[in-house]
């Protein structure tokens, strides 16, 4: 894993070999972080990583200047991960939170420019991610929510449903809170 761009540009992060995570590739990243980076000025965002593993996401907005940056993450090991990389790259602007994703989302006090998330495919309620986002107040007004999520799923219906990218075997739906 390695960060595409910014200050740490080409670093290498290298996860242990017993986290169950399905990190995100490079190139779906760096396309990804393109089509952000033509909508956002990355340094003037606020950003929520949910189910964010091994943190590659937040690393990548940090690595590119983002101020502030929540990350949720409820293994032990992966977010221990997390701390010691975000402790070594002096990514002061993340706020890694040891917690399970659902309560979060509904108790969370904040709102973000962008909230990402990449949750594991089975997730049994991962089809109604989009509505508790958007119910729970958790996106800014002209703000995105994106999933990451497996080939099978199809948010279209979705009032706030954008648009959607496939990069090789991974998928983002954008949601758009419209102001």
């Amino acid at each position: 894993m390695r960060i595409i761009s910014g200050k740490y540009r080409g670093k290498t992060i290298h996860p242990p070999k017993n986290l169950k995570v399905r990190p995100t590739t490079d190139f779906a990243r760096e396309s990804l972080f393109n089509i952000i980076c033509n909508h956002y000025h990355i340094e003037e965002i606020t950003i929520l990583d949910l189910f964010s593993g091994t943190g590659c996401i937040s690393f990548e907005f940090a690595s590119r200047g983002c101020p502030k940056i929540h990350l949720v993450e409820n293994n032990f090991n992966q977010i221990s991960f997390i701390k010691k990389t975000i402790i070594e790259l002096h990514f002061e602007q993340i706020k890694p939170i040891y917690t399970n994703v659902l309560p979060y989302i509904k108790s969370c006090r904040f709102d973000y420019d962008i909230v990402f998330a990449d949750p594991p495919y089975d997730l049994d309620w991962l089809d109604s991610l989009p509505e508790l986002i958007f119910k729970h107040s958790l996106v800014k007004d002209n703000g995105w929510f994106i999933l990451e999520h497996p080939k099978s799923f199809s948010f279209s219906s979705y009032p706030r449903f954008n648009d959607h990218r496939r990069y090789g075997g991974v998928n983002f739906s954008f949601f758009y809170n419209k102001g």
